[in-house]
């Protein structure tokens, strides 16, 4: 085997899991999911049934990613962070829908941070923690609170690209923690 699953771990049937990724004490992952390639499940993280995680995701401590997500390569999802599937939900409801939700390339979602079903997350756009995303988040774009609302622009790094009162930064922008430039209409590739 050319992964690690914990002994506490519960891996169902028919899960593809890929080569050096990490499910560590008390994950339950479910039929039909689809685990890239060097990433890691922290904790009792729970993956639903259908579910895509692409390569070099970093999941961390409780949290639970429901059927109907779709989160791409290199995302971060902190602690106790969570995704929701329905859109009105009724423990008595027989048919209810799922509401995809894709969580795109280099994104990261902060701990306590709520995904509304439907919501799509922009790469490399960043959730602050305990932020409530009800809406769907733009590249490069930091949101906070609740609901989360936009609060400035991050670069590929993660860091402020401008003053959260700034609508949108200038077309193109020098990172001054990093000093990489970055173009707003051109999204970067991690590590680029």
């Amino acid at each position: 085997m050319d992964h690690f699953v914990h002994p506490t771990a519960i891996v169902e049937d028919d899960v593809t899991i890929g080569s050096g990724s990490s499910i560590w004490h008390h994950c339950h992952v479910r039929r039909g999911a689809v685990i890239g390639s060097g990433c890691t499940l922290g904790k009792n993280v729970f993956v639903d049934a259908g579910v895509r995680i692409g390569d070099g995701v970093k999941i961390q401590n409780n949290v639970s990613v429901y059927a109907g997500v779709t989160i791409e390569d290199d995302v971060f999802v902190g602690p106790s962070a969570v995704f929701t599937n329905d859109l009105h939900p009724r423990a008595f409801a027989y048919d209810w829908a799922i509401t995809p939700t894709i969580v795109r390339r280099g994104a990261s979602i902060g701990a306590n941070a709520t995904i509304v079903c439907g919501s799509h997350i922009g790469e490399l756009a960043l959730v602050g923690s305990g932020a409530v995303v009800t809406r769907s988040v733009a590249p490069h774009q930091l949101v906070l609170g609740n609901p989360a609302r936009p609060s400035g622009w991050v670069c590929t790094c993660g860091r402020s690209l401008r003053t959260p009162d700034d609508d949108r930064p200038a077309p193109a922008v020098v990172c001054a923690s990093c000093g990489l430039p970055w173009d707003r209409d051109v999204p970067r590739p991690p590590g680029r």
